[in-house]
């Protein structure tokens, strides 16, 4: 990747912009550690790290010892990943935000470094995603020059502050979980900002599904997905989107027969906060809805 590798160089020789590395955990002291390890290992000059315990019950806060050099923030009550990405992206003084779940890590030591040079070099790039590995995905692939995407996934991204300050940062919904990570890159792309993905330059996502109840999890998401098409969908397209994803919510549920319960209550949830949600209503242009951006 000879071109990123050029302006990494140009970019270390400079004055170093700030980067504030945040994790998000709940209950998962047994993982935690190696997302910790990997973040320390980046050899990015000037970051920080800072964990949100989010009300976890197991050993997490005695992990706070061992890591000394890591900003430790516990909240007795759980706020959910988009209120603590927001807390975090607000701290003073930063200018990137990465965001690393608990379950996720980086392969190497200069994922943060070709990210932020990246970004330096084209200050239209609002965020980076990066190439995400899993049980599922494991293949290493070479590292290639970046490309666009149409969003980030939220185990592993970099977030211009100023861009997501210019959007609103992240949107509150009724569903503690689901939709956001698309939500923020609609906004930021509808600002005049794209996405990149960095081809090759990996977070490893683990996965952990541990101590998860599905319930909440797919109610939530069902009803997230609903808010984002009445907010973010123009007139009269909306009309029609809403009622289409309904019927895929439906199939979906009855195909996978345990979903179909949380399902129905994820509607039932978007109906009830409808009045809201439409006076929060701030479509984004047709044009980005219907831009497609062919995988990297």
């Amino acid at each position: 990747m000879p071109a990123i590798r050029g302006s990494i160089l140009l970019f270390m020789s400079g004055p170093s912009p700030s980067v504030l590395i945040g994790i998000t955990t709940r209950n998962r002291a047994d993982i935690l550690p190696k997302a910790l390890a990997s973040a320390a290992a980046q050899d990015f000059p000037n970051k920080r790290t800072v964990v949100l315990d989010d009300a976890s019950t197991d050993g997490t806060a005695g992990l706070r010892d061992s890591y000394p050099d890591v900003e430790w923030v516990r909240h007795e009550i759980p706020l959910g990943l988009r209120k603590n990405r927001n807390r975090m992206m607000q701290y003073p003084g930063v200018d990137y935000f990465v965001s690393l779940d608990d379950d996720a890590w980086f392969i190497q030591d200069d994922e943060i470094s070709i990210a932020v040079a990246r970004m330096e070099e084209d200050p239209t790039v609002g965020a980076i995603a990066f190439d995400i590995l899993s049980p599922e995905r494991p293949d290493i692939r070479e590292r290639t020059a970046p490309g666009r995407c149409q969003m980030f996934i939220g185990c592993g991204h970099v977030v211009r502050i100023s861009a997501a300050r210019k959007v609103g940062w992240y949107d509150e919904s009724p569903g503690p979980y689901g939709a956001e990570e698309k939500d923020l890159c609609l906004r930021l792309r509808d600002r005049g900002y794209h996405i990149e993905i960095l081809p090759g330059v990996h977070v490893w996502h683990d996965k952990a599904w541990g101590g998860r109840d599905w319930y909440p999890l797919h109610k939530s998401g069902v009803c997230n997905d609903l808010v984002l098409a009445a907010r973010r969908y123009p007139f009269p397209d909306v009309l029609a989107v809403i009622p289409y994803k309904v019927v895929s919510h439906l199939r979906f549920g009855l195909k996978m027969r345990g979903l179909l319960r949380p399902a129905l209550a994820g509607m039932m949830m978007f109906c009830r906060h409808l009045p809201g949600i439409l006076v929060s209503r701030k479509p984004v242009k047709r044009c980005v809805i219907l831009e497609r951006i062919p995988p990297a």
